[in-house]
Protein backbone atom coordinates (compact mmCIF):
# COMPACT_ATOMS: atom_id res chain seq x y z
CA UNK A 1 0.00 0.00 0.00
CA UNK A 2 2.83 2.43 0.82
CA UNK A 3 4.37 1.94 -2.63
CA UNK A 4 1.11 2.94 -4.35
CA UNK A 5 0.69 6.04 -2.19
CA UNK A 6 4.25 7.32 -2.66
CA UNK A 7 4.08 7.75 -6.48
CA UNK A 8 0.66 9.38 -6.16
CA UNK A 9 1.99 11.79 -3.54
CA UNK A 10 5.02 12.56 -5.69
CA UNK A 11 2.81 13.25 -8.71
CA UNK A 12 0.64 15.56 -6.62
CA UNK A 13 3.77 17.34 -5.36
CA UNK A 14 5.05 17.86 -8.91
CA UNK A 15 1.62 19.16 -9.98
CA UNK A 16 1.48 21.60 -7.05
CA UNK A 17 5.03 22.77 -7.70
CA UNK A 18 4.24 23.34 -11.38
CA UNK A 19 1.06 25.25 -10.60
CA UNK A 20 2.90 27.33 -7.99
CA UNK A 21 5.67 28.18 -10.46
CA UNK A 22 3.10 29.46 -12.95
CA UNK A 23 1.50 31.83 -10.46
CA UNK A 24 2.30 35.51 -10.58
CA UNK A 25 2.69 37.10 -7.15
CA UNK A 26 4.80 39.46 -5.07
CA UNK A 27 6.23 37.32 -2.27
CA UNK A 28 8.53 37.94 0.66
CA UNK A 29 10.61 35.30 2.43
CA UNK A 30 12.13 35.69 5.88
CA UNK A 31 15.61 34.19 5.74
CA UNK A 32 16.62 36.05 8.90
CA UNK A 33 17.10 34.30 12.23
CA UNK A 34 14.21 36.02 14.00
CA UNK A 35 10.54 36.78 13.37
CA UNK A 36 9.87 39.84 11.19
CA UNK A 37 6.90 42.12 10.68
CA UNK A 38 6.52 43.42 7.12
CA UNK A 39 4.61 46.23 5.45
CA UNK A 40 4.29 46.92 1.73
CA UNK A 41 3.55 50.03 -0.33
CA UNK A 42 2.79 50.44 -4.01
CA UNK A 43 0.83 52.58 -6.42
CA UNK A 44 -2.27 51.19 -8.08
CA UNK A 45 -1.77 53.63 -10.98
CA UNK A 46 -3.87 56.35 -9.36
CA UNK A 47 -3.13 56.29 -5.65
CA UNK A 48 -0.45 55.13 -3.20
CA UNK A 49 -1.41 52.28 -0.91
CA UNK A 50 0.51 51.10 2.14
CA UNK A 51 -0.53 48.06 4.11
CA UNK A 52 0.72 45.77 6.84
CA UNK A 53 1.51 43.86 8.93
CA UNK A 54 2.50 40.39 7.85
CA UNK A 55 4.35 38.47 10.56
CA UNK A 56 6.77 35.85 9.31
CA UNK A 57 8.67 33.28 11.33
CA UNK A 58 12.26 32.50 10.30
CA UNK A 59 12.21 30.48 7.08
CA UNK A 60 8.61 31.44 6.21
CA UNK A 61 7.40 33.03 2.97
CA UNK A 62 4.21 35.01 2.42
CA UNK A 63 2.43 36.27 -0.69
CA UNK A 64 1.84 40.01 -0.21
CA UNK A 65 0.21 40.71 -3.59
CA UNK A 66 -1.63 37.98 -5.48
CA UNK A 67 -1.70 37.91 -9.26
CA UNK A 68 0.41 39.51 -11.99
CA UNK A 69 2.36 42.55 -10.86
CA UNK A 70 0.69 45.81 -11.81
CA UNK A 71 3.59 48.08 -10.83
CA UNK A 72 7.31 48.11 -11.58
CA UNK A 73 8.27 49.41 -8.14
CA UNK A 74 7.17 48.10 -4.76
CA UNK A 75 8.30 49.37 -1.39
CA UNK A 76 9.00 47.28 1.70
CA UNK A 77 9.62 48.04 5.34
CA UNK A 78 10.35 45.28 7.84
CA UNK A 79 11.46 45.07 11.43
CA UNK A 80 12.46 42.13 13.57
CA UNK A 81 11.77 41.39 17.21
CA UNK A 82 15.34 42.37 18.12
CA UNK A 83 14.99 45.95 16.86
CA UNK A 84 16.58 45.40 13.45
CA UNK A 85 15.06 47.10 10.42
CA UNK A 86 15.03 46.84 6.65
CA UNK A 87 14.24 50.39 5.59
CA UNK A 88 14.91 53.02 2.98
CA UNK A 89 14.25 56.60 1.90
CA UNK A 90 10.79 56.25 0.33
CA UNK A 91 8.47 57.51 3.05
CA UNK A 92 4.99 56.06 3.43
CA UNK A 93 2.27 56.15 6.07
CA UNK A 94 2.06 53.28 8.57
CA UNK A 95 0.60 52.54 11.99
CA UNK A 96 1.37 50.14 14.84
CA UNK A 97 -1.54 47.79 14.25
CA UNK A 98 -2.94 46.25 11.05
CA UNK A 99 -3.50 48.90 8.38
CA UNK A 100 -4.36 49.73 4.80
CA UNK A 101 -3.74 53.42 4.15
CA UNK A 102 -4.51 55.31 0.94
CA UNK A 103 -2.08 58.10 0.06
CA UNK A 104 1.42 58.85 1.31
CA UNK A 105 1.12 62.54 2.12
CA UNK A 106 0.51 64.24 5.48
CA UNK A 107 1.00 61.03 7.47
CA UNK A 108 1.32 62.78 10.85
CA UNK A 109 -1.58 65.14 10.21
CA UNK A 110 -3.79 62.15 9.37
CA UNK A 111 -2.79 60.36 12.59
CA UNK A 112 -0.30 57.90 11.09
CA UNK A 113 3.42 57.29 11.45
CA UNK A 114 5.84 58.14 8.62
CA UNK A 115 8.18 55.25 7.81
CA UNK A 116 11.04 54.84 5.32
CA UNK A 117 10.59 51.92 2.92
CA UNK A 118 13.22 50.43 0.61
CA UNK A 119 12.51 50.24 -3.11
CA UNK A 120 12.17 46.97 -5.00
CA UNK A 121 12.53 47.35 -8.78
CA UNK A 122 10.80 44.34 -10.33
CA UNK A 123 11.54 45.44 -13.89
CA UNK A 124 9.09 46.40 -16.61
CA UNK A 125 8.26 42.84 -17.69
CA UNK A 126 8.18 40.92 -14.38
CA UNK A 127 4.98 39.05 -13.64
CA UNK A 128 6.13 37.82 -10.22
CA UNK A 129 8.84 38.65 -7.70
CA UNK A 130 10.22 37.35 -4.41
CA UNK A 131 12.10 39.46 -1.87
CA UNK A 132 14.48 37.59 0.45
CA UNK A 133 15.11 39.24 3.82
CA UNK A 134 18.39 38.17 5.41
CA UNK A 135 20.23 39.13 8.57
CA UNK A 136 22.68 41.97 7.99
CA UNK A 137 26.32 40.94 7.75
CA UNK A 138 28.17 41.49 11.02
CA UNK A 139 30.26 44.64 11.10
CA UNK A 140 33.94 43.98 10.56
CA UNK A 141 36.37 45.76 12.85
CA UNK A 142 38.77 48.13 11.11
CA UNK A 143 42.40 47.00 11.53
Amino acid sequence: MKQAITPACMALGVFLAASTAARADFRLCNNATSRVSVSLAYTDGEMWVSEGWWNLKPGACETLVRGPLAAEFYYVYAMDERGGEWKGKAFMCTRDREFRILGREDCYVRGFDRTGFFEVDTGKEAKNWTVQLTDPAPARPNP
